[in-house]
């Protein structure tokens, strides 16, 4: 968390901040990240950097967080509108497409996800991961624990096994579009909305084979 300073800052200043150390790490990473790019950017000297947050990994967390409340806010306003207990399969295909369709008119939220994705320093890899999936988690586990109760999914279903497959699979699609090389299978790389539309299919269709109650499996 950033420090009580932090807090005390005026509203603008704290924005100059924001916007520079959000499009350094968008843009760089955490590891290639410069602060005093950062510094110089937002027209604060870099020794007060260290008096906003502890280290820069902090900085980089709180970065994280931002960007994922920012991307949360936009996702769960589409998610209440969808029908969880009467087409949970139905919902999560177009949950997914929302979710491309979000990161494709979002360069600087879809930079931030890949650099947090993809960040090779480990120590601050588990700090920001720690941050984002609790975000991916609040949101993610109800509809599933609705959806079983409701019949949509196997009654036996894992559920923290089908969390665990959105964890890895949402991050992909939201990146795989613009990382060249992310996706050698299935063609997303430079993908057009009709080409990540089939991929959306055949993921979802694995997912309702292994999750979809067996008188629904047996009955396709």
């Amino acid at each position: 968390m950033p420090t009580d300073t932090w807090y005390r800052l005026p509203a603008a200043r704290r924005q100059a901040v924001l916007d520079a150390a959000e499009a350094e790490f968008a843009a760089r990473g955490f590891s290639g990240g410069s602060l005093n790019t950062i510094a110089r950017n937002a027209k604060v000297s870099k020794g007060s950097l260290f008096q906003y947050f502890t280290d820069k990994a902090e900085m980089y967390a709180h970065l994280s967080d931002l960007a994922s409340v920012r991307i949360r806010t936009a996702m769960v306003r589409r998610i209440e509108e969808m029908a969880w207990t009467e087409d949970f399969f139905g919902s999560l295909r177009a949950m997914l497409l929302v979710w491309t369709e979000y990161f494709d008119t979002h360069p600087v939220d879809r930079a931030f996800t890949a650099a947090v994705s993809l960040e090779p320093d480990p120590a601050a890899r588990s700090a920001v991961r720690f941050v984002v999936n609790r975000h991916y988690i609040e949101v993610l586990r109800p509809l599933l624990q609705i959806a079983r109760e409701a019949g949509q999914l196997d009654r036996e279903a894992d559920l923290d096994a089908f969390l665990a497959l959105l964890l890895l699979l949402m991050p992909h699609l939201a990146i795989a579009p613009n990382s060249p090389g992310l996706d050698p299978v299935l063609g997303l790389t430079d993908a057009d909305p009709a080409t990540t539309a089939e991929a959306v299919d055949r993921l979802v269709g694995v997912l309702r084979s292994g999750f979809a109650p067996q008188e629904t499996k047996a009955s396709r």
